[in-house]
């Protein structure tokens, strides 16, 4: 669609301009511009038709947006159709024109149009994507263990529970981990879908980057021989005045389907010889990391931020997707400006915790931007935290209060991928 003020057509680029588009992608992310023919074409391997936008000046591409497809679990274990928003650029020589906000409105009008119920991104900058609707829906932290102050034995050999660990090498990584993951996400609310693809890229066996290297893969088996989970992580070489190794085990990921396999996992990165600190990489702001050290200080918050963003394509869907903590019924006033799903929304929950939703004129209880119910869509934010913000608006006294009652988790929502 090319504006009449600018003359910039914004469009789905062909497979022959995707060169192009890749070079005003890493020029957006301050990468080097052009990518050698073997990166190219292993980028290649994500495009879709129709689903990778671009801005055209004259021909000249100078403004990126991907979109693919994506589940995403929500409260309660089911899943829902997102429409996962990635590689979102623009030329520095084009910004400030409203690029952005073209492909935004033209990929989540398509998204609604194919009956996605959600878009999902991970916003490198926070005041951008509240413009189109979407919300922080998750939040990750990060810590730095301090391994000789954590307390635990240094002549830990093993885990205390019967299991074992055992290094692995990709080929394994890529047979046990798509199954391991599915177990996860299934559990997890925030948790979305991992393809083919991710556990090649992962393990090396397709490459973006030239400078990838190869990490540890360990994977834990519980006594009776179950795949509970499994860790990936790299380490430094540095070494003190007094030739005294204090290296550094950065995690990259890590999962675990039980409370066993996850502690195994950080006791086994904590008793690795010549570490001194062990970074988790981004985890659930509730993790129990800190918890299974003899001393939980020795785990220090280094970083605490919003994770996934979600922008809520239909009211209804989402809503009904979900179970509730409790029998309730909340009408909700929702603003939509982009007209995708606004309107007021009677919500029920029964006491089995399943909720139904549907339009309705009734008086609304609580009045809210579509951004903001995605804040509380997913358990982890509070209404009456909202309400003082005076991001929410109480029409009736005492709503935010029950909203929370029937909309936040006992466990904080977490979605463990970066897209």
């Amino acid at each position: 669609m090319t504006s009449p003020r600018s003359g910039i057509d914004v469009r789905p680029i062909t497979e022959a301009e995707f060169p192009d588009w890749v070079r005003v992608l890493n020029t957006g992310f301050l990468r080097e511009p052009t990518s050698s023919d073997d990166v190219l074409e292993a980028r290649r391997l994500r495009f879709r038709p129709g689903r990778s936008l671009g801005a055209f000046d004259a021909g000249r591409c100078v403004a990126t947006l991907r979109s693919f497809a994506q589940e995403l679990t929500v409260v309660g274990g089911a899943v829902v159709a997102a429409d996962a928003v990635s590689n979102v650029a623009v030329s520095p020589t084009h910004r400030r024109r409203g690029l952005l906000g073209r492909m935004m409105a033209q990929d989540l009008a398509a998204a609604k149009d194919r009956g996605d119920v959600v878009a999902t991104l991970i916003a490198a900058e926070y005041p951008i994507y509240g413009r189109y609707g979407f919300g922080p829906a998750t939040s990750a932290t990060e810590w730095t263990v301090d391994v000789p102050r954590s307390g635990l034995d240094p002549r830990l050999s093993g885990p205390e529970d019967g299991g074992r660990i055992d290094l692995v090498d990709g080929t394994d990584v890529r047979k046990l981990g798509p199954e391991l993951h599915e177990r996860l996400r299934r559990t997890l609310p925030g948790a979305v879908s991992r393809d083919e693809l991710w556990w090649q890229l992962v393990t090396g066996a397709v490459r973006l980057d030239t400078s990838w290297s190869e990490p540890f893969f360990a994977v834990y088996r519980s006594a009776d021989g179950e795949v509970q989970g499994m860790v990936s992580y790299s380490a430094d070489d540095h070494w003190g005045d007094a030739k005294q190794p204090l290296n550094t085990v950065s995690v990259e990921w890590l999962t675990a389907v039980t409370p066993a396999a996850e502690r195994a996992l950080w006791r086994y990165l904590c008793s690795i010889d010549w570490v001194v600190r062990v970074k988790s990489s981004w985890r659930a702001p509730d993790d129990l990391l800190p918890h299974f050290l003899p001393d939980p200080r020795a785990a220090a918050v280094t970083s605490h931020v919003d994770w996934l963003w979600v922008r809520i394509l239909d009211v209804v869907r989402a809503l009904e997707a979900r179970t509730y903590g409790t029998a309730g019924t909340l009408v909700l006033e929702v603003a939509d400006a982009a007209g995708l799903t606004g309107g007021r929304y009677r919500l029920e929950a029964s006491a089995d915790g399943a909720g139904s939703c549907t339009r309705t004129t009734d008086r609304a209880d609580l009045a809210l931007d579509v951004a903001e119910l995605a804040t509380l869509w997913l358990g982890d934010e509070s209404a009456v935290r909202l309400a003082a913000l005076g991001r929410v608006r109480e029409e009736r006294a005492g709503a935010a209060r029950e909203a929370d009652a029937l909309l936040r988790t006992s466990r904080r929502p977490w979605c463990p991928d970066m897209f």
